[in-house]
């Protein structure tokens, strides 16, 4: 029974917790740049409008793929929320990208091929680094399970300090902010605004919004796993999380793939790394 509530949490919740965000996300990213900003809203009545636009789709696989990452995304997301094994919710997440880029890779647009490629270049980024947090959990806990992090009673981030510093840094490629904003862009921030999600319109675009709700909370929610108890301590330490990503928006300039994979592979990568060893020894 009690799983079941936190089901239904994830799939009612989470969506309207990612939109809010995404609102915030707007108004912050306006007052920084001078201007007023869209209303808290507004990420909603996109999505409503997206979802009363007529249906185009290119092929029918398209559709499937859009449908494969959301039930991914929803999955790993309620895997976390259950407690469960967090190595086997980091491949459900990558399989989840991996659906995300046949789903672009199923048209025939050359600029949803590029985004496409650059998405999974931002996979072979972020994927090592997730899995060495992974391996640092277990170092820690002699167990991959969430549900231990919690039971814990001192905060990840006193032993993982610089596999934090690393997720830091690949959250703002899973958030796709600048610099890393490479496969797509709800901004004109590169010569690619849509990328990825070029050949979604109406309501499957809609679909691909939704997802990404989801899927913010779930990044979100591993940074709050660094401060699990208390809980409000790691929500809050996820909020500023969230703030600095958007202050890093708004003062970086987009890099490009190649210095994107040799940061995340020497900074990221050597932190957690040198976190671990400390610990072994």
């Amino acid at each position: 029974m009690r799983e079941l509530v936190i089901i239904l949490l994830v799939l009612i919740a989470a969506p309207i917790l990612g939109g809010l965000l995404s609102g915030i996300d707007r108004i912050i990213t306006a007052r920084m740049q001078g201007r007023v900003g869209p209303p808290l809203l507004q990420p909603f009545y996109d999505v409503g409008k997206l979802l009363g636009k007529e249906r185009i789709l290119v092929n029918q696989r398209q559709v499937l793929w859009a449908i494969g990452y959301l039930a991914l995304v929803i999955t790993s997301l309620a895997m976390l929320c259950l407690g469960s094994d967090l190595l086997i919710i980091v491949f459900v997440m990558a399989f989840a990208a991996i659906c995300f880029v046949l789903g672009g890779l199923s048209t025939k647009s050359p600029y949803s091929h590029i985004g496409s490629q650059r998405e999974l270049l931002q996979m072979l980024s972020y994927e090592p680094v997730l899995i060495l947090l992974a391996i640092g959990v277990f170092l820690q806990n002699k167990s991959f399970l969430v549900k231990d992090i919690f039971a814990r009673p001192e905060p990840l981030l006193f032993s993982l300090p610089l596999v934090f510093v690393a997720v830091l840094l690949i959250l703002t490629i899973k958030m796709r902010k600048s610099p890393f904003d490479l496969s797509t862009c709800h901004h004109a921030h590169q010569e690619l605004v849509q990328g990825i999600t070029t050949e979604y319109s109406g309501p499957y675009l809609a679909l691909i919004e939704l997802t990404h709700w989801y899927e913010l909370v779930l990044v979100l929610g591993l940074v709050v796993l660094f401060w699990a108890q208390p809980v409000w301590a790691g929500l809050l330490l996820a909020l500023a999380a969230f703030f600095i990503e958007l202050v890093i928006d708004n003062i970086c300039a987009r890099m490009t793939w190649s210095w994107m994979v040799k940061l995340t592979w020497t900074v990221g990568i050597i932190l957690c790394l040198v976190n671990l060893g400390f610990n072994l020894i």
